[in-house]
């Protein structure tokens, strides 16, 4: 079992982990995954798929709403990688599309440059969501990031929350892939220099649009018993 590895995200909770705070039931015949810390794409190669399981949880484990603020979790320890560039994104088709809802570029997971005595420290982001995202019962929420040092990876988890909102549609940022073999750029190590594939975020990217039916108020599941593997790596 993994323990010291690379980042993963614990809340909302991505599909498969062991890691959050309370275990989720888990979709007949699937095992829970003591490494979703390891990359999707790594030196040009696919590894797993979006989300690396394609079979969401059987009930949404968040309920989030248009306009609020929300909070991003990742297990508290793994390596860094000296950073790199991280999103935030909804999918509202089953995985099919994703738009950003939020950026952490260059210093992901610290706070500054580490070259200028940023330090790794950030395991948690706030921010606010679109307050014109359509509501849904279900969407599918990723966090991507591709890291400044070391063999050049792509790391994916996903989560399956609702969003309580009217229906409608939003356009905003596609999703920026990259390391992920044939058809995407490929971001090479940053050496020192963090402004590294910062195109492929900011103006080298395409739009798309979701849409969404409105929130009608999918079930939560019920409560379940507490991680021991988180209690104990937070303890």
């Amino acid at each position: 079992m993994s323990v010291l590895g690379h980042m993963e995200m614990t809340s909302p909770c991505p599909r498969y982990s062991p890691k959050c705070s309370s275990l989720v039931p888990l979709p007949p015949g699937k095992t829970y995954d003591y490494n979703l810390n390891t990359p999707i794409g790594s030196n040009g190669n696919v590894q797993a798929p979006l989300c690396k399981y394609t079979a969401p949880w059987p009930a949404t484990t968040d309920t989030w709403t248009a306009g609020q603020s929300v909070t991003v979790k990742f297990y508290p320890y793994g390596a860094t990688h000296s950073g790199g560039h991280c999103e935030f994104s909804l999918s509202y088709d089953g995985g099919n599309s994703f738009v950003v809802v939020h950026q952490e570029l260059r210093y992901c997971f610290f706070t500054g440059n580490p070259n200028n005595g940023g330090t790794d420290s950030i395991r948690s982001y706030t921010f606010t969501l679109p307050a014109n995202l359509p509501g849904t019962d279900h969407a599918i929420f990723a966090w991507t990031w591709v890291n400044a040092v070391g063999n050049r990876e792509f790391y994916n988890n996903c989560g399956d929350i609702a969003i309580k909102g009217s229906a409608g549609s939003y356009t905003g940022k596609k999703m920026t892939i990259a390391n992920y073999g044939a058809g995407y750029p490929t971001i090479p190590e940053f050496i020192g220099n963090y402004d590294t594939g910062i195109s492929y975020y900011t103006t080298n990217t395409e739009q798309v649009t979701v849409n969404g039916a409105g929130y009608s108020g999918s079930p939560i599941p019920s409560s379940a018993p507490s991680s021991s593997y988180f209690t104990s790596a937070i303890g």
